[in-house]
């Protein structure tokens, strides 16, 4: 029961008992007071009519017949219940009586408040010598209707004030409860991992209370701060370079190898390696701290090639070699030169341009390419460029890795086969499972095939996602993924999970059209899970609030999924009440000998954990990760391994 019901109950009994005392204190007190009103009127009554009988035998002694008629007309004109004239002896000499019937009342109230009176004596005298005892009682139905109406005015003074308790209490209940609002709610979103703080009310309890649940979200705040920036730094120290805080060579390949099964908008693009010759001699002629500068300074510089919000990745993976990839690119000989000419124009600023020699290859990559094929291609790229001298630029892999058909067409011509392909309703959902610790299904997640007309082959998201990117139509891709899962979960009973891009965020049209429609479909809408890159959400936050306070009270689980390249910021996800995280392939590839990647990933889960989140991973590969995944704490898993074990 809630506390305003119980508020409210225990203004009622309040009021209840007040009227009941009330009531019988009134009633008792105006009974009494009518009694000792009849019982004077008897006596009076009584005294007057014996004064008269005694008159009557004095004029005329003996005269019983005029006694009795003085008596009966007495009777007749009064209200009586009886009068009574007995001798000495206590023989009745005249006797009067009537049915003492209740007028005015009910008779259950007359029965429950019962007015006895006391009867009215006086003696008749008959000369000097007594003659008899005279006893009236007056009846009491007057009594009985005065009494009653003297309730039924009570009554109607306590409905009124009742009326105007109610209203009064209305007003100063919400008044007092306000505060408890604010209250219940912060207890609600705490109970629903969403670590808020509010404002303290003027109420001393409530204060009190508020105080000390945003202490407690102050507090999980402030582990949260101190433990994603402790496991960014391990990150730090295990997967980047010391000098130039870009990525190491392991780390950088391992993202590589995530790329190329990575099945959204960063699943094809080019991979550049720029070498710095003669290292080894600038050392000799400047020194190291000379040389770190200036490798310090081309990683900046390469860093600044990158295109505002692109989520490029940059690694050096020796002493002289710089890589880039660069997600959803397609021109890797202009990237190649991009890359050159810019760090040539800082070894220019430096006034080294004479003893920098700067090599650098491209290939391309795509969805499914092998890492050791791509290596392999940019590595005999690199070579030749190297053995043409000076700043040569090489492109390898239009050969070995040819786009297909669809890849080559222009923006224009991919809009009009995409609006044709939707049209024809040429989208279609391919899953992969997701599974607990224990190898249970958690849900499918579901990533869409495109065909573009109905001779050609499915293409995988990787192969026409970044066109769609380009294009501005993810929105609408996602769209028609959300109105596919909603038709598979009419027709299974299995969860599933779809992915929502960054793009979409943006939409807010989108986003309402979304809640609404499955707002429709409630039982539907908790069975499905939508998880958003981690790169998109810290990119659109705000956005991606508005989007888990849209679905998350519908029952839909949310989550970020490629987790692990910016942990420093989780601490800013306290208030959105997340249900699970989908760390990053690249921090899982051997993740069963990693030793530094298993102290990061097992402090990850645990954060995740602290905040009532469920922490799962991406790629797994083999049964020996699943098996050390689920040593450090993980809670689910995805992957090729997964694809196995499942089937």
């Amino acid at each position: 029961m809630s506390l305003v019901k119980q508020l409210w109950l225990a203004i009622a009994l309040v009021m209840l008992i007040a009227f009941g005392g009330s009531f019988l204190v009134s009633t008792l007190s105006a009974r009494n007071y009518l009694e000792e009103q009849l019982g004077l009127k008897n006596f009076d009554n009584a005294t007057s009519l014996a004064a008269t009988l005694s008159q009557t035998l004095e004029r005329t002694p003996g005269d019983e017949v005029t006694i009795e008629l003085q008596i009966a007309a007495q009777f007749d004109l009064g209200h009586y219940e009886s009068i009574r004239l007995v001798d000495p002896s206590g023989k009745a000499l005249v006797e009067f009586a009537s049915d003492a019937g209740v007028d005015g009342a009910p008779q259950w109230f007359a029965r429950l408040f019962r007015i006895e009176a006391e009867p009215g004596l006086a003696q008749v005298q008959n000369g000097w010598q007594p003659y008899g005892t005279l006893s009236v009682s007056s009846q009491a139905s007057f009594a009985y209707r005065e009494l009653w109406n003297s309730m039924l005015r009570l009554l109607g003074w306590f409905l009124a004030a009742a009326v105007l308790t109610g209203v009064a209490g209305t007003v100063l209940l919400r008044l007092i409860l306000r505060p408890l609002g604010a209250v219940v709610d912060q207890a609600e979103a705490i109970g629903a991992r969403r670590f808020i703080t509010t404002a303290e009310p003027a109420t001393r309890e409530f204060r009190a209370v508020v105080r000390s649940m945003n202490a407690l979200a102050t507090r999980v705040r402030q582990m949260l701060q101190d433990e994603s920036s402790r496991l960014d730094q391990l990150r730090r120290e295990a997967h980047h370079d010391a000098v130039t805080g870009l990525l190491n060579r392991s780390h950088f390949l391992a993202r590589v190898q995530s790329a190329l099964a990575r099945e959204d908008a960063g699943a094809e693009g080019v991979l550049v390696i720029a070498r710095l010759l003669d290292l080894h001699e600038l050392n000799r002629e400047q020194g190291w701290a000379v040389m770190d500068t200036l490798i310090k300074r081309f990683a900046e510089a390469l860093r600044a090639i990158a295109p505002k919000d692109a989520e490029w990745i940059f690694g050096r993976l020796n002493g002289s070699d710089f890589a880039v990839l660069a997600p959803g690119e397609d021109d890797a000989g202009a990237l190649a030169q991009r890359v050159q000419e810019a760090l040539q124009m800082l070894a220019r600023e430096l006034d080294l341009q004479a003893v920098c020699r700067l090599p650098a290859a491209a290939t391309p990559y795509r969805h499914g390419d092998q890492l050791s094929r791509v290596l392999a291609r940019v590595d005999v790229a690199l070579a030749n460029a190297v053995a043409a001298g000076g700043d040569t630029v090489q492109v390898a892999g239009v050969e070995q890795s040819p786009p297909d058909a669809g890849m080559r067409m222009d923006l224009v011509t991919w809009r009009q086969r995409f609006d044709s392909a939707l049209t024809m309703g040429q989208v279609k959902l391919h899953s992969y499972p997701v599974v607990d610790a224990a190898g249970q299904l958690l849900h499918d997640e579901c990533v869409a095939r495109l065909r573009l007309d109905v001779d050609s082959d499915w293409l995988n998201a990787g192969e026409f996602v970044p066109w769609l990117a380009r294009l501005g139509d993810l929105a609408r891709l996602d769209e028609m993924v959300l109105d596919l899962a909603i038709a598979r979960l009419l027709n299974c009973t299995d969860d599933l999970c779809m992915n929502f891009s960054a793009q979409s965020m943006n939409d807010a049209v989108l986003m309402h059209r979304l809640a609404s429609r499955l707002g429709e479909t409630p039982e539907l809408a908790k069975r499905l899970w939508l998880e958003v890159p981690e790169y998109g959400v810290f990119q659109n936050l705000e956005n991606f609030r508005i989007l888990s306070a849209l679905l998350k009270p519908l029952g839909c689980r949310i989550g970020i999924e490629h987790v692990g390249h910016q942990v420093a910021r989780i601490g800013e996800l306290h208030d959105l009440g997340l249900d699970y995280l989908k760390i990053d392939a690249s921090f899982v590839h051997g993740i069963d000998q990693n030793q530094a990647n298993q102290v990061f990933l097992r402090g990850l889960a645990m954060i995740a954990h602290s905040i009532g989140l469920s922490a799962m991973a991406e790629g797994v590969g083999t049964e020996a990760e699943f098996r050390a995944l689920v040593e450090l704490g993980f809670d689910g898993a995805t992957g090729p391994a997964v694809t196995t074990r499942a089937g």
